[in-house]
This record gives structure tokens, sequence and C-alpha cells, in this order.
């Protein structure tokens, strides 16, 4: 399969519009903008027809894998299917005609339903405030890391350490940096769990927090997580919860009720927003009643007005807050799609969601265990590892492996992490992939793992059948050609 760039499809005098005629005063453009404004040259467009455009780039969309186009089990990053019906209320002129700076009058349903949104995951999260604010989970993370800073600034000890588990997502540690603090890494048990040995001898009075994701990010749920909030309190730190694997364990367990004080959500992942591709995103974070004051203002707060009313406000009043994380109010957009998801399961729908994560990898866990290795053989909660250690004795690679699956039409997992896990393939099928989809990631794996041991070859020179087969990677993202020589 082949495309041609749209600049190679452009011949002079074609269009793809048809505007009406002028009705109000021709100017000239130097009368409207400063002559350094002014281009000397027209720029350099395609000339190409409504049907051209709408062609090329469905062909190209087809090349391109995506969630509405197949499989996409990427660990540790939740890729969902999307619902349409999520896209459609998004538009709606009500939401997406809103202007940020409109008075707040006028605006009071969709200030109502960002309130909303923060008590339902206040409710799933088991917090006591929340901010929708951070674009991101990174951005979250950051937010609830400065937030920590200021209540240990505001008791007298600001203090400076963050520890972190060896399996850590990698904007943990950047965040931590960000965030002026100092990481501290510890090394996780047999069982790929938090050492309680390593977690004390790292705990002393500069530690500010613990930053956990549970389930960690090798799928297994932190089954001590009350005996390390226990140590964790008692030194006088805080736990902070990178919410990143929230879809395995909602309506089951809330991170209030572990002894979490900060958790961040990622809508973009857990809530069935759509992500990829650099956003948007959207990353609340919910806190204890302790950490309150420290969130970033406004926040979206309710009263009875003089006329005995219900209405929304923008709460601006908060001096001990952090400051802003975002312009505005943060990715209205997401949030809208975000509270209509949580409206159309309601709870005892977003419960069985986490319960077919659950069951979905723990269902490829079984079936792929005796052709990969498995070097965390528990229950697995809503993803699980492997390790492509047994394919690398007969020369064949993790790497290979995922090349390989993109002759079968299907993503890759997540390669190489965590860290902690040799060759490792990380692999979350999502609630949303039936059984049918599961077999055939299955049988792809097992097809692979055959012609690892016994044609390696074919495996290490995939893919053969992709618009683009095997790149020099190295060399692809650093010297990017993206230019037209025509």
């Amino acid at each position: 399969m082949s495309e041609k760039l749209i600049f190679e499809l452009s011949s002079p005098g074609r269009n793809g519009y048809s505007l009406p005629q002028l009705d109000v005063p021709e100017k000239k453009i130097e009368e409207l903008l400063p002559k350094e404004k002014i281009r000397e040259k027209e720029p350099l467009l395609p000339e190409v027809s409504e049907v051209d455009v709408v062609r090329h780039f469905v062909r190209v969309s087809i090349m391109n894998h995506h969630v509405d186009k197949g499989f996409y089990p990427l660990g540790s990053c939740t890729m969902k299917y999307n619902p349409k019906i999520n896209e459609t209320l998004s538009r709606l002129p009500g939401f997406s005609y809103l202007h940020p700076q409109q008075p707040e009058g006028t605006c009071q349903g969709a200030l109502k339903l960002m309130f909303e949104l923060g008590e339902y995951l206040k409710e799933i999260g088991g917090m006591d405030e929340i901010t929708l604010q951070p674009s991101a989970g990174a951005q979250g993370e950051l937010a609830g890391l400065l937030m920590i800073h200021a209540y240990h600034k505001k008791k007298g000890n600001p203090r400076s350490k963050i520890i972190i588990p060896d399996s850590a997502h990698g904007t943990n540690p950047a965040s931590v940096v960000t965030s002026g603090h100092t990481t501290v890494q510890i090394k996780s048990n047999e069982k790929g769990l938090v050492d309680l040995e390593e977690l004390k001898r790292a705990t002393d009075e500069e530690v500010a927090a613990l930053m956990l994701t549970n389930p960690n990010t090798l799928g297994l749920f932190e089954s001590q997580i009350s005996e390390i909030s226990q140590m964790i309190h008692d030194a006088g730190a805080l736990l902070y919860m990178d919410g990143a694997n929230l879809n395995a364990m909602m309506g089951m367990a809330k991170p209030g009720d572990m002894g979490f004080d900060v958790v961040h959500f990622n809508l973009h992942k857990t809530f069935s927003t759509p992500h990829g591709g650099g956003g948007p995103g959207s990353g609340p974070v919910g806190v204890k009643e302790n950490l309150a004051p420290f969130l970033p203002v406004p926040l979206v707060a309710k009263r009875i007005n003089k006329k005995g009313v219900e209405e929304y406000y923008f709460d601006f009043k908060r001096p001990d807050s952090i400051g802003r994380m975002h312009s505005f109010y943060g990715n209205f957009g997401v949030l809208v799609k975000a509270y209509c998801y949580i409206r159309q399961n309601g709870a005892s729908g977003l419960r069985e969601v986490s319960e077919n994560a659950v069951i979905n990898a723990n269902y490829l866990k079984e079936s792929l265990k005796g052709h990969y290795h498995l070097p965390y053989p528990d229950h697995c909660q809503h993803e699980v590892v492997f390790s492509g250690t047994n394919q690398k004795t007969k020369g064949v690679k993790t790497l290979d492996i995922a090349k390989r699956l993109l002759d079968f039409g299907l993503h890759a997992p997540t390669v190489y992490f965590p860290l902690i896990v040799p060759e490792a393939l990380m692999i979350e099928p999502t609630e949303t992939e039936s059984k049918e989809s599961l077999d055939e990631f299955i049988q792809a794996m097992i097809q692979i793992a055959e012609e690892a041991e016994k044609n390696p070859e074919i495996v290490k020179s995939a893919p053969h059948n992709t618009p683009v087969t095997r790149l020099d990677e190295g060399k692809a993202a650093r010297d990017l050609d993206v230019r037209w020589k025509g």
C-alpha cells in the first residue's frame, strides 16, 4: 500500500470550496495589517478538490493503526474503545460554543456538569476535594506533588524526598524532579510488590511522600497497602496514588480507603475519552481534607443564592492554593465526555467495567503463560507482564515480536517496560475487547512463539505487509524527513 503526498495530488486550478460574492466593502490587505505581517510570496499550498482531500486522508487513516481499527493492548496506558455518543454530546452547541470568560450566570449548565463530575470522581476515589484543572496525568502528578510540598511547608518542614518503587511509571520521577524534590527509588520484592523492609529503610524525616501506582505496573495489587500506608503516615509523610491503573478497581476498592492522601484520575484512560497522539487529556486530582486548602484555583463550587436557588460559581478564595495549573478551567470537552461515560454506566456499570478488565487480563495470562515466560505468575488485575527471554535465546527479541504482530493487523503491547522485567511484554486488553478479539490476539502470539522456535528469521525481519517495513528506529526518531521535495 502506498499513498502520494497531498502536494503530489495537487493540480493547478483545482479547489474544494466555493465562496459567495463579497457583501462587505473590500479593503486592501495593507490597510489591515502592518507590512511585516504580510507575505511577500503566496504560500505553497496544494490545489486539490474536496473529494481528493477526503479520499487522501481516509486512505492515510486506514494505513495508520488506531483503536477504531483494531486491538490496542498497550500496558499501563489504558486504550479502551471510546463511545461515539460521547463525542456527539461534547459537541452540543451549549458546550462547544461556550467561551471561558463568559459570566457565570450564562454557563450554569457547564458549571453544574463540572461540579457533578467532581462529585462522582470523589466518590469513586474516596477523596474529599478535587480539581479538574490539570490537562494530563503527568500534570496531575505535578499538581499533587506541589500540594504535598505546600502542605509540609505550611507545617514548617518542607521535606525534600519522594519515594518511588523501581517499577514506577516514567512520569513519576520526572514529576518528582520538576516539583523540586529528590527521587528515592526502592526495589520490589520477589513477588513484584513493594518491599516493606526496603521501604522502612528509605523512610526518614526528609521523606515528603511515597508515590505509588496501585495496581502497580506489573498489574499486581499491592496487598500490603494498609501496612505501607501506616508506615508512611507514622513518619509524617503522605501517600500519593498514580491513578493510571484505576480501570482495574472502580467500584471494588477506593484509594481513599487504602490510605492515599492524593490521587490523580486519567479521564483519557479510565473514563474512555480519546487519548494518544498528543492529547487532549485530563488529569483531575482528588485530595483528602488536609490537602484541600492547597488545590489549584479556581474550584467549581455550589451555593444557594439570595432567591433561594442553587447556583454554581468559581471559588478563587484559596489563600494557600498552589495557583493555576492550566489556563481557565481545564480541557472542558474531555470533562464532558468523561461525565457522559460515568452517567451512562452508573455505579454498577463502572464496577462491571473493572471486573471485565480483570477477567480479560487473566484470560490472556492463562492462555499465553505456556508460550512466554511469566516472571510474576500471581493473579493479575487489569494487565499482565510477560517476558520474551525464552524467545531471545533463539535470537528473537521482544521488539521483533512487537513488529511481527503488526502483520496480523494488531497493535503491539508496551515493550521493555517495566524495566525490572527483561524483554518485557506488557499487555492490557481492557474491558471493551470481546473474547473473539482476545482469541485473535492469543493465536497471533502463539504463532509468533512457534515461529521464533522454528523459523526465527520471519519474526526478526517483520513487519512484512505494512505500508512501512522495518526502520532504523534510532535514525527515524532523530533524523525525520517530512519535507516535500517537489
